[in-house]
């Protein structure tokens, strides 16, 4: 070997190569990696060159492993899980969570439940900066080089993205009591048709109230809407002012209720709750900036969203 010739890399291309087995096709590997699918092509086959065996069967329809490719993918994620660990291992013991994390969160939810959980983050890491969006959309994690998201509600099926529940979001109706002492309070579900109401009006047309039963049933009560609005936090305001009854998500309501400008109505009775994750893009090394920020939400938030039940 020459005196300036470098020695190769025995690790080249192996996550490439880890990654697209797991994954069963080039597509799916390189939306995990954030490489274009051409690139995880050129890096398995330059490390077959470099083995001088086939690692794939290939077809227009699959990928499968060779006899050797199996035998070499195993020890090779092996490999990389130990190297992996190591790296996590002196992660924890020599830094704290640092550099820039970009997290999407829903914008009502975001403010009220996430945001006072990130800002207490970053004042105990110093050397943690955060990035946070505030938006409804669900944003392309991969596309978008997004760390972290909060997302509400059921997920698509997608093996390059890692899920952690936070817990369930219920809804409930509430209304000023004000409003309740002039007009009553409802003490069923049918009582509930006729009363005043706030709805919200998403997307050109107001989002139903489904109010279970006690065999579980959603019914629909026939609420004299009087005001539509599409801002939940609006919605809440109104309701606060005596315009009507509301039906809303418990975390929202819960302070409103806690300060005396609401009351809970039919109390009890609940929608099908809703999922609330974290997700984040897949991948085999988590850094402990991403880390934190998981830990820290997956503390704090199930308290939230499960103290309006007895609120």
């Amino acid at each position: 070997m020459g005196a300036n010739k470098l020695p190769s890399d025995p690790l080249d291309g192996v996550a490439v190569f880890v990654q697209a087995a797991e994954a069963g096709s080039f597509a799916e590997a390189a939306a995990r990696l954030q490489l274009t699918r051409s690139a995880v092509g050129k890096a398995i086959a330059k490390l077959e060159q470099r083995l001088g065996t086939r690692l794939f069967h290939r077809t227009t329809r699959s990928l499968a492993l060779t006899e050797d490719g199996q035998a070499y993918y195993e020890r090779c994620a092996r490999a990389l899980t130990e190297l992996e660990a190591a790296e996590a291992e002196l992660e924890r013991g020599h830094r704290e969570p640092r550099g820039r994390l970009r997290v999407s969160v829903p914008v009502l939810f975001g403010r009220r439940c996430v945001a006072p959980v990130l800002r207490a983050l970053v004042l105990r890491h110093p050397q943690l900066e955060l990035d946070v969006t505030f938006s409804d959309r669900r944003a392309d994690l991969l596309e978008e080089g997004i760390d972290l998201a909060v997302r509400v509600g059921p997920l698509p099926d997608s093996s390059s993205l890692a899920v952690r529940g936070l817990g369930l979001q219920h809804m409930g109706i509430a209304a000023a009591p004000a409003y309740l002492d002039a007009h009553g309070r409802p003490d069923t579900l049918e009582a509930l048709d006729g009363h005043r109401g706030i709805v919200r009006h998403h997307n050109g047309v107001d989002v139903p109230w489904a109010v279970l039963d006690d065999e579980g049933r959603p019914h629909h009560p026939k609420i004299d809407v009087r005001m539509r609005l599409d801002d939940l936090q609006a919605i809440a305001d109104a309701a606060v002012a005596g315009v009507g009854l509301t039906w809303l998500p418990c975390w929202l309501l819960a302070p409103h209720v806690r300060a005396g400008e609401l009351e809970w109505v039919l109390g009890h009775r609940r929608s099908r709750p809703m999922a609330i994750h974290l997700v984040w893009p897949h991948s085999r090394y988590l850094p402990s900036k991403t880390r934190a920020a998981i830990d820290a939400l997956a503390e704090a938030i199930p308290p939230l969203l499960a103290a309006p039940l007895d609120a």
